[in-house]
């Protein structure tokens, strides 16, 4: 059913310019790669988490999913959020809802607590939705993934389509 697997741009795909990435040269399965600029994350004026030693997980048609390390994360701001959903590749994820000065955000963050093996590597490590906190990558302010679904980050290097763009559905 997905023929997409990063070999080979599709010819709908957006040539990347000097300094940009195309989506569509990410692998299939997922790859986790090393980023050290300067990652951010806050909500109501509080930084929830800030970090130079995230990794960022590359699927083929989606922008990259920043992970923070725990160590950089103010857990004490975090309360495990009922349900989890299940990636082919990741495995069971746990949600979490984050509480600052008294007012709770659902779902605002997740992590992978026991993934599969390929994936041990971001065990313990938590992304967020740039949808509903604010993301800065070298304090460039993050754009959610298209489609309300997805926790991809939209940062100014990346060119697509993107999964989860209008008409992307078949994908």
């Amino acid at each position: 059913m997905w023929k997409y697997d990063g070999s080979e741009r599709p010819d709908f795909a957006k040539e990347p310019a000097p300094g940009e990435e195309s989506v569509w040269d990410y692998p299939r399965p997922p790859e986790i790669v090393k980023d050290s600029r300067i990652v951010e994350v806050k909500w109501m004026n509080q930084t929830i988490a800030k970090t130079t030693k995230s990794v960022k997980v590359l699927e083929t048609a989606s922008p990259p999913t920043f992970y923070l390390p725990p160590d950089d994360v103010i857990t004490k701001l975090f309360e495990k959020a009922p349900g989890s959903s299940y990636c082919e590749w990741k495995g069971k994820a746990t949600y979490w809802n984050i509480s600052v000065e008294g007012k709770r955000l659902e779902k605002a963050a997740w992590s992978y607590e026991n993934p599969t093996h390929p994936f041990k590597k971001i065990a313990g490590y938590f992304s967020f939705y740039p949808g509903k906190l604010e993301c800065y990558v070298d304090n460039i302010r993050v754009k959610p993934q298209p489609g309300g679904f997805y926790g991809g980050w939209m940062t100014p290097e990346i060119t697509g389509p993107v999964k989860g763009e209008s008409g992307t559905g078949g994908w």
